[in-house]
């Protein structure tokens, strides 16, 4: 396992992120399995949201695990906030932040959060309620560090300049078949659709402000439209590509759409959210396989993507 330090903090952490949002399709036995093959992988970070089973799945994790202070101290806890429901609507505001957070530590059994995350842009968010939210949590004690996911440079800035705490982190969807924080960098000036620049830059954002990027649906594509890993039909060339390097390093083809992302000089953390133990276990061994720059181009261009 290859771990990184988050920029601005103390966090020593697995580039690996076991994601929990499917944890109510598990039993208990099953779901303590799941976490303890991921400690016994060497992932120490375990990414949670407030709508996830709508709380069910921090029960689930709490429990199964049978969470106490020496369990803890091996972890480090991120969890989500600002989702009301899919079909509902964002709130950042102060009060729902503060209740948000009060109930994710009780369903974890925790007295705190390692880091607290935005999870959608809430536009009607008033910055200054979101700051003196975090002031309290952190003061409080019941958050260390702060972040986002799913925000644009613009988004992040005008947070900033009012929140006295950096914001370390943002959870972006990335995976070979899901590109646009890198697409219209590589097809720059040309009058084709990879060229539209649909994030704002928001990687090399990132990289300059000492963000850590975590990617989240590293094996889907579109907005859970399913695995393109397997999908002769939809990707048949990409699939090719694909074993075919997992073929020459012994791994499976998980393991390389996993190295496929940490092969980004950007330390990307990828969150897997796998509820099959034996496919964590090949996601991991991807941690541990540098492709080349060949293979890196290879897989991306087998993806339909332009390489000029």
């Amino acid at each position: 396992m290859k771990y990184i330090n988050i920029a601005n903090t103390d966090l020593n952490v697995s580039n690996m992120i076991m994601g929990n949002m499917r944890l109510t399709q598990l039993s208990l036995p099953e779901a303590e399995k799941l976490i303890r093959t991921a400690l016994d992988e060497g992932i120490n970070f375990f990414d949670h949201a407030d709508i996830y089973g709508k709380g069910k799945c921090e029960e689930i994790f709490s429990e199964a695990i049978q969470m106490n202070s020496s369990i803890r101290e091996k972890m480090i806890l991120q969890s989500k906030c600002g989702i009301i429901s899919p079909e509902g609507y964002f709130d950042f505001s102060k009060k729902h932040i503060i209740e948000s957070v009060n109930g994710i530590l009780k369903r974890l059994k925790t007295e705190y959060l390692d880091i607290l995350l935005l999870h959608r842009p809430d536009t009607l968010m008033e910055p200054t309620e979101v700051a003196e939210a975090f002031e309290e949590l952190h003061t409080g004690g019941k958050v260390k560090y702060f972040g986002v996911s799913n925000h644009n440079p613009a988004q992040i800035e005008l947070l900033q300049r009012y929140i006295p705490y950096k914001l370390v982190v943002n959870q972006l969807q990335f995976s070979i078949a899901h590109t646009p924080m890198i697409d219209s960098g590589i097809a720059l000036n040309m009058k084709d659709d990879q060229a539209i620049n649909r994030d704002s830059s928001i990687l090399e954002y990132c990289r300059l402000h000492d963000i850590t990027m975590q990617a989240w649906s590293p094996y889907q594509h579109g907005f859970f439209e399913g695995s393109f890993l397997g999908d002769l039909e939809r990707f048949p060339n990409l699939n090719k590509v694909v074993d075919s390097i997992a073929e020459k390093y012994g791994v499976t083809n998980t393991a390389i759409a996993t190295a496929w992302i940490t092969r980004h000089p950007a330390n990307i953390q990828v969150v897997l959210g796998t509820t099959n133990t034996s496919r964590l276990k090949d996601a991991c061994k991807g941690a541990e396989i540098k492709l080349t720059r060949e293979e890196w181009y290879q897989i991306y261009k087998a993806a339909g993507n332009i390489v000029p």
